[in-house]
């Protein structure tokens, strides 16, 4: 097996009992970094302080990544100017934050029937929306449900 010390210099190829020898030798652990390589290649390091090294680049890692979660508002066909108001100004919040919002349409009883309603509502928060957010998702039905998904602009 190839051999590579703590400092990142070769040692050349050698036994296993001979890398091992020289590894509890200078207090640390021999570790398979390639088993796919031929010879298969290890290092010469302190097991538990690479461990913790990588714990620690993931962490920084994550913390890197943003997590895109997705709002819902639930608007009415027949909803009020101050709710409607209301609703777009926490859609407005939501898409400044980076979040997707999804605005839904719900329908009870009868009025599935007026489904344009339900299309007027969603093209009016889309036009008033469209200073900050992009349509996803085109107005779609799924049952009783009439929605749109917002993105943010970049």
């Amino acid at each position: 097996m190839r051999v590579i010390d703590e400092d990142g210099n070769q040692l050349g190829i050698l036994s296993p009992q001979q890398a091992l020898a020289i590894a509890q030798e200078r207090g640390l652990d021999l570790v398979e970094v390639a088993s796919q390589a031929n010879p298969p290649v290890c290092r010469i390091i302190d097991y538990g302080k690479w461990q913790y090294e990588q714990k620690k680049k993931q962490h920084e890692a994550k913390k890197k990544q943003t997590v895109i979660s997705v709002k819902e508002i639930k608007l009415r066909p027949a909803i009020g100017d101050h709710d409607y108001e209301f609703k777009k100004n926490n859609a407005l919040r939501a898409l400044e934050d980076g979040d997707k919002v999804k605005a839904s349409v719900r329908f009870i009883g009868r009025e599935i029937t007026h489904r344009e309603l339900g299309e007027r509502v969603l093209a009016r928060l889309e036009k008033d929306l469209s200073q900050v957010a992009t349509v996803e998702v085109r107005p779609k039905m799924e049952g009783m449900t009439m929605f749109v998904i917002f993105t943010p602009k970049k």
